[in-house]
């Protein structure tokens, strides 16, 4: 069959969501309600015949990016600023002072999901590039930005390695921040900094380990917005396809122009890579039906080696954890579209 993942948030219960916001999102006594959102998640997962589940990212305090940081004494809040086309904006912590050291790695959370899955289960963490930005422009005196890199490739390196001590069926490291990077420095500079940094820490596994990890890039997806859906395909992609990964995973379903990205793709895209293209987009308030989703599959197929297409969504469906713009129900409804219109695709396209 033509594989197909999920990307990792869905929408917390809303009385988990109230819960926290009356108080701290890591206060013991909310631990119930984490439990009770976990294992409904994953029933339901399994309930819409994804043969990939995850645990929703109903744990990872605040965000999909500073999970690991959330709390660390040695930052501040007015760190790394990021606007979103519907006028909010998000913020990373800055760090204050060293060492660079995370809080709470991503093995935790596959841990207690593992409990609960009778299917794969696969594990986002964010990555060593999005982690980068919390050093300040300016320097920390006492701890350079070179000991910054070091500790963060190491905490990186641990993270990933734990996950897969924990039994994660893949790794995908988020990278949202690629994208956005060609915004705010249209030079690529960024961008190819970016690239470098996390291959640096990609280089610390062996070939087949890296065919188990992934990357994930999209244009932002929070409150049915984006940062960077402006910045063209074209802009990212070439230099995407230099990560040393065996998977990605890229926003489609929302962009206009869909065979554009596609004959992108089918030039950079290696022969020991395997592209899951989104098939789905969380932002939308429409459900894709599953013969809106059979007819992208087969055009990617026109462009992309079966052998190496798979399908997923755009992006999280709830990647900052206060966000209410998608309910838990409709999320489940646009995967359930997704594995079944998959089905439909490998079936026209004769795979077994």
């Amino acid at each position: 069959m033509i594989p197909t993942e999920p990307i990792g948030s869905l929408p917390r219960p809303p009385a988990l969501i109230e819960a926290v916001e009356r108080g701290s999102s890591d206060d013991p006594a909310l631990a119930p309600l984490y439990e009770d959102a976990i294992r409904d998640t994953i029933q339901r997962f399994e309930a819409t015949g994804s043969p990939v589940i995850t645990d929703g990212e109903q744990r990872k305090y605040h965000n999909f990016w500073t999970y690991c940081v959330h709390g660390l004494p040695n930052t501040a809040p007015d760190g790394f600023r990021i606007p979103f086309a519907a006028g909010h904006t998000r913020r990373m912590p800055r760090l204050t002072s060293g060492p660079f050291r995370y809080r709470r790695y991503a093995d935790s959370y596959l841990e207690v999901a593992r409990r609960y899955a009778h299917r794969p289960v696969k594990q986002a963490i964010i990555s060593p590039s999005a982690l980068s930005l919390m050093y300040p422009a300016d320097g920390i005196p006492g701890y350079s930005r070179e000991q910054f890199i070091d500790d963060l490739l190491a905490e990186h390196e641990t993270e990933i390695r734990r996950c897969f001590a924990k039994g994660a069926y893949k790794i995908q490291i988020d990278f949202t921040e690629g994208r956005l990077a060609m915004k705010i420095d249209p030079s690529g500079q960024l961008l190819r900094s970016f690239i470098d940094l996390n291959n640096l820490a990609l280089a610390r596994f062996s070939q087949e380990e890296r065919q188990r990890i992934g990357v994930h890039t999209c244009p932002g997806g929070d409150r049915d917005s984006t940062h960077s859906a402006d910045v063209d395909y074209a802009e990212l992609l070439p230099a995407l396809f230099q990560l040393k990964v065996g998977n990605f995973y890229i926003a489609l379903a929302g962009e206009p122009d869909r065979i554009h990205v596609l004959k992108i793709i089918r030039r950079y895209l290696q022969p020991h890579q395997t592209v899951f293209v989104g098939v789905v987009s969380p932002i939308d308030p429409r459900t894709e039906t599953a013969t809106e989703v059979r007819d992208r599959v087969l055009q990617a197929a026109e462009y992309i080696p079966v052998a190496q297409l798979g399908t997923t969504d755009d992006c999280g469906f709830s990647p900052f954890s206060d966000d209410r713009s998608t309910s838990r129900d409709t999320a489940f409804e646009k995967i359930r579209a997704r594995v079944a219109g998959t089905a439909l695709a490998a079936e026209v396209l004769g795979v077994r």
